[in-house]
């Protein structure tokens, strides 16, 4: 089978990590998924994988990044992870809630949204819902007359955040779980209010929980009726976990793949045919499950497809060692540099990161939780500050046998002169530099591609090799020991296709409060 080298049609390079759009966002689902015919060959399923790119919804997801979990209910003043559903909801009294300071406090630490459990399994709503007395109309907060939901949604568009709502499936409150349809019909009601009544919804989370109701029974969930609801009321908005949109990374560690492939074969069930590539259609072929193995992408796994389709991963943890905020974990809160250490195998791992940031008893995000979510933010900052490429005297593209001199800080296809393979990028200045951390990037608007490299630097003598990678994707992050040279190159060994890559920095970074 033969490999690709690095073929490049765009090559730009920034200062910081925060890179202009492609002027070109797929919108077409033709685009994201791709039917594998029988007498196709590997050639041909291999090209056909470098062309699947995300739609405009996952492709904006994808930008975020970094976004927040908020476990917020009736466990918080119980001390429970899974509540029961028979737990008095005049406990729920958070006397100093602000949504203001969750929206605030999220912002500065650089996150994006804030994704709300508006009901977690005990069945306890933060809004109140009409199908349902289980809710804050009957808690002590606001005398009956709060609404969590509204007010986190309102916060989130005063601090330039999008929303996202968290609903359990599972119910252990209602007595009529297990009973199928009749729950189902309950479930998609309350979905409707949370998705009608509370502007735009950027992402729906769906958890795969699935355990018995106060009657002993277990529901049988209708996910393609659910998917419909957020489709006809939220066209844009993405479904996440046992959705067909986003995908869970498949552990609440914070830390994804070494090889994280967006591409995944087999998640629809074509046994049958497919109408066509509406969503709709694709919705109805879904198959939910948790996808948990090392290997989802490699081209062993898509060589067997029958089916390949842009199924991105997210990547969720908790700040603490609960999901709901506990007094007696405030001394066990991750550093700064825990949660820098998960933001490089996350965000560097070609995933979103979903952290979860539990509010207290009060309604507010603890002090601790906000100090070192925001010595994060400010280590990131400045260790990202300065890209060392865009000080480079000089780059060298090497295709073939030939060398092209560059300089300036900016690549583009013209510079290429209709030479299309490339071996290496090198890149050197006058005088030695110090670094330990590169980020790669590809144009994923055109697809994840890239399968091996490595990245070397000058010793005065020679090349060295002082880091290596896999897949590429959105973006790589990869930290190793400082390294002094007057030389870098980035080498590409493996790709599934021609290769664009969109930005790539070296950073001499200390990470740890100085």
């Amino acid at each position: 089978m033969r490999k690709y080298i690095l073929i490049i049609s765009m090559i730009i390079f920034f200062v910081t990590a925060n890179i202009v759009d492609s002027q070109s966002v797929i919108n077409d689902h033709s685009k994201n998924f791709l039917l594998i015919q029988q007498d196709e060959t590997s050639l041909d399923i291999l090209e056909k994988a470098a062309k699947i790119a995300p739609n405009e919804s996952q492709f904006q997801w994808q930008k975020m990044e970094f976004i927040a979990f908020t476990h917020f209910g009736l466990n918080t003043f119980t001390g429970q992870e899974w509540g029961e559903g028979n737990e008095d909801p005049e406990l729920f009294n958070p006397v100093e809630f602000d949504a203001d300071q969750w929206a605030k406090v999220i912002r500065d630490a650089g996150m994006k949204m804030i994704i709300l459990t508006a009901r977690h399994h005990d069945g306890f709503c933060l809004w109140p819902s009409k199908y349902t007395d289980y809710t804050v109309t009957r808690s002590k907060w606001k005398n009956g007359k709060g609404d969590v939901v509204k007010a986190v949604s309102d916060a989130c568009r005063k601090y330039g955040l999008k929303f996202g709502i968290y609903l359990s499936p599972w119910d252990r409150h209602e007595s009529f779980y297990g009973d199928s349809p009749r729950y189902n019909e309950f479930f998609r009601n309350q979905l409707r209010e949370l998705l009608t009544n509370y502007g735009k919804i950027t992402e729906v989370w769906f958890d795969g929980a699935c355990g018995e109701g106060p009657n002993g029974k277990k529901q049988i969930y209708d996910w393609s009726s659910y998917y419909k609801v957020v489709r006809d009321l939220q066209p844009e908005c993405l479904i996440a976990i046992m959705g067909p949109d986003i995908r869970w990374v498949g552990t609440e560690s914070g830390y994804g793949r070494e090889t994280e492939w967006s591409v995944l074969p087999d998640i629809f069930d074509t046994s049958t045919s497919i109408s066509g590539i509406q969503q709709t259609d694709l919705d109805k072929k879904f198959i939910p499950r948790n996808l948990m193995e090392q290997d989802l992408g490699s081209r062993d796994k898509i060589m067997k497809a029958k089916n390949l389709y842009w199924y991105p991963a997210e990547t969720d943890v908790s700040i603490r060692p609960g999901w709901f905020y506990h007094p007696e974990e405030d001394s066990l809160v991750k550093s700064p540099a825990q949660l820098l250490d998960i933001y490089f195998n996350s965000v560097g791992r070609n995933s979103v990161l979903l952290l979860n940031i539990p509010p207290n008893k009060k309604g507010l995000i603890q002090d601790q939780d906000v100090r070192n979510l925001l010595t994060m933010r400010r280590i990131l900052k400045n260790n990202f500050r300065k890209n060392l490429l865009t000080k480079s005297d000089q780059k060298k593209i090497i295709y073939g046998n030939q060398s092209l001199l560059m300089k300036g800080a900016e690549l583009s296809s013209k510079d290429f002169s209709g030479q299309d393979i490339l071996k290496e990028l090198d890149f050197s200045w006058r005088r030695k530099k110090m670094f330990n951390t590169i980020l790669l990037q590809e144009d994923i608007t055109k697809g994840q591609r890239i399968e091996n490299f490595h990245v070397d630097y000058w010793t005065g003598s020679g090349w060295k090799e002082c880091v290596r990678g896999t897949t590429v994707g959105y973006k790589r992050i990869l930290r190793f020991k400082d390294t002094i040279g007057t030389k870098i190159r980035l080498v590409i060994d493996a790709s599934r296709g021609p290769a664009i890559i969109k930005s790539f920095g070296v950073f001499d970074g200390c990470w740890k409060e100085k």
